[in-house]
């Protein structure tokens, strides 16, 4: 019964998706539950949150988890590099292909089997270099 619930397309986890994919600035759970909350005002938190971890575990969004602090999402599930800005904490996706040669360099230096590789940068955004 869990695994038909979690294949089935809701109408919160749609909205959810929906906000995802419309927005490219890799928002908390916080703030995602903010823009449902215009659409569906009785959604509670942990129905967002629920449903992030289902979309997840389906390989529909990525969770962008930096140790500290809250979770990040991205509406584009697909592999790419992201920087963010260690002034204002923007998270950007980099615009370039991924490198997949590092996994058969990583492969090659260490013996293990890649899958696939995070690369993540980390500097100062174009809006906080233009304020200071």
């Amino acid at each position: 019964m869990a695994d038909e619930r979690q294949q089935r397309m809701t109408i919160q986890r749609k909205l959810i998706l929906e906000v995802l994919q419309s927005t490219t600035s890799h928002p908390t759970a916080d703030w995602i539950y903010e823009e449902v909350r215009k659409k569906l005002p009785r959604v509670s938190l942990g129905t967002v949150y629920r449903n992030l971890n289902v979309l997840k575990e389906n390989g529909e969004v990525l969770e962008l988890n930096y140790g500290s602090g809250q979770s990040r999402y991205d509406g584009n599930p697909k592999n790419h590099y992201h920087f963010t800005c260690q002034i204002c904490g923007a998270v950007y996706d980099v615009p370039f292909d991924v490198q997949n040669e590092l996994n058969e360099r990583a492969k090659e230096a260490s013996g293990f089997v890649i899958y696939k590789h995070r690369l993540e940068f980390y500097g100062m955004c174009n809006e906080c270099q233009n304020s200071h």
